[in-house]
């Protein structure tokens, strides 16, 4: 039983609200799990840097100091035969913004929800729909997945505002993972594209559009005794240039990366401690941020083996 008890506490995932869609640092997103399982997530995060809520506007001159309170939910199902998972984030934020851009003020301040993500993924290889009882004698080795994940523009936005909690226009995330045990080392590798709707609203009813932007991450996790675990991360995402009424902008997003997490367990419950700085080579974020994590676990009987 003790996969079992592993496997449960190690999904812990950082859904903290990233402010940007070029890489959420991730780790554990492709474990597999046994049906039925449900957890209710909330995490808090501090950042501070050049930062925005929608990456479709990589502006200099920037310095936000925002506190982001991410709520989800997230439950384990079979997929025609295959492990999977579907979820969804709400992210409310509140901060502050200093400007050095024309048209803003000195600064300025916003607090309201972010847009909704949902996301259905799925493992296709070792990773079979499973009861508990079958979980148990169940050993990860080389593991590998699909997932697609919505950006719902549920967010609060003004078409009057640059700088908006909201984007006002779908976003859609297919990502492929890759996952290998090495005794008591994990190792996590994935690539994603970024592709978005257009925002017919944008700054005062002009027409935003943006190209596909996309990422590639890397984990490598240690797991610890009593079911504690430690990763470090790093991810880059390039492209996403902005498009307004048809022209093209100088704004190729280029940056990177990386993250450190220490997970603990507690029974039913676990907390995840987390940093990440974003480095910037073009545009894009660039900041540091502290987050804290809590989970709460439990499973609920189905008909498990059913496609």
């Amino acid at each position: 039983m003790k996969v079992l008890k592993l496997s449960f506490f190690i999904f812990i995932f950082l859904v903290f609200g990233d402010s940007s869609y070029a890489q959420d640092l991730e780790p554990r997103a492709i474990t597999n799990l046994p049906i039925g399982t449900n957890f209710l997530l909330g995490s808090y995060a501090y950042t501070s840097g050049n930062i925005l809520l929608d990456p479709s506007l990589p502006i200099d001159g920037l310095d936000a100091r925002l506190n982001s309170f991410v709520f989800a939910y997230v439950r384990s199902i079979n997929f025609f035969g295959q492990s999977a998972k579907i979820d969804a984030v709400l992210p409310y934020v509140f901060g502050d913004w200093n400007g050095e851009v024309v048209g803003l003020p000195d600064r300025f301040s916003q607090d309201g929800f972010g847009d909704l993500r949902v996301r259905l993924s799925f493992n296709f290889l070792n990773s079979p729909a499973m009861s508990i009882t079958e979980f148990s004698n169940y050993t990860a080795d080389v593991i590998s997945g699909f997932s697609i994940q919505v950006i719902v523009p549920t967010g609060k936005y003004n078409s009057n505002e640059l700088v908006n909690l909201g984007s006002n226009r779908l976003a859609f995330k297919p990502q492929w993972g890759f996952a290998k045990t090495l005794n008591k080392w994990n190792i996590e590798t994935y690539a994603s594209i970024w592709l978005f709707t257009n925002n017919t609203n944008y700054l005062n009813g002009n027409k935003l559009g943006q190209k596909p932007l996309y990422t590639v991450k890397f984990h490598l996790i240690r797991d610890l005794p009593e079911n504690m675990w430690i990763s470090a991360n790093i991810g880059y995402g390039i492209g996403g240039r902005v498009i307004v009424n048809n022209v093209e902008r100088d704004s190729k997003i280029s940056a990177m990366r990386f993250g450190l997490h220490y997970a603990i367990p507690i029974n039913r419950h676990a907390l995840k401690i987390g940093y990440v700085s974003g480095i910037r080579f073009e545009r894009g974020s660039d900041f540091d941020a502290l987050t804290l994590t809590y989970q709460y676990r439990w499973h609920t009987s189905a008909k498990q083996l059913t496609n």
